[in-house]
């Protein structure tokens, strides 16, 4: 399948999943199905690039999570946001939801899921409101490989700098969204 992942300054060697601890799915290697996603992720940096990839998934251990509430709160375990609850039996189950994946694949998370997810924690929304306005935001869904198996079934396609004007267009529209 074809897939998009933005470098904020380009891919060198091999691809591994490298990413920052505390991103959606954890470390790991992002793609995802939405070009416009990662072009906004990577528009500040001079050198950004976008690659188009092939990533073969098949024989891969695969977990994919729907747009509901155990989504939510696996992304909240993994940026950091349930440390307050670690001693919880809800942490636990949650911190174990992708044991053994080579890949994970679930819909993308912004800043808007936050602002439902928060409310939520709050008390002002029940699980059924929260599911309900996280598959609202429907803004396309991220692959991740997390293991060098995984990576290594990613091939780039295609490899573009994005130039200067392009780059302010997609900031304008990340700073919208």
């Amino acid at each position: 399948m074809l897939l998009y992942h933005g470098s904020k300054h380009g891919i060198s060697g091999e691809i591994a999943p490298l990413s920052r601890d505390r991103c959606d799915f954890g470390r790991g290697f992002y793609m995802g199905t939405d070009i416009l996603q990662p072009l906004t992720l990577v528009c500040g940096y001079e050198d950004a690039h976008l690659y188009t990839v092939d990533f073969n998934i098949s024989g891969l251990n695969v977990v994919r999570f729907e747009s509901d509430v155990d989504w939510a709160l696996y992304i909240a375990y993994s940026r950091g946001r349930l440390d307050h609850v670690r001693d919880s039996e809800l942490y636990q189950r949650i911190a174990h939801l992708a044991d053994g994946a080579d890949v994970i694949v679930g819909s993308i998370a912004n800043d808007r899921m936050f602002v439902v997810f928060d409310r939520f924690v709050a008390g002002q929304l029940t699980d059924t409101a929260l599911a309900s306005c996280l598959s609202a935001l429907n803004i396309g869904n991220q692959y991740v490989a997390k293991t060098e198996k995984a990576c290594s079934r990613v091939r780039i396609v295609d490899d573009r700098l994005i130039g200067e004007a392009e780059r302010a267009e997609y900031a304008k529209m990340s700073f919208e969204n």
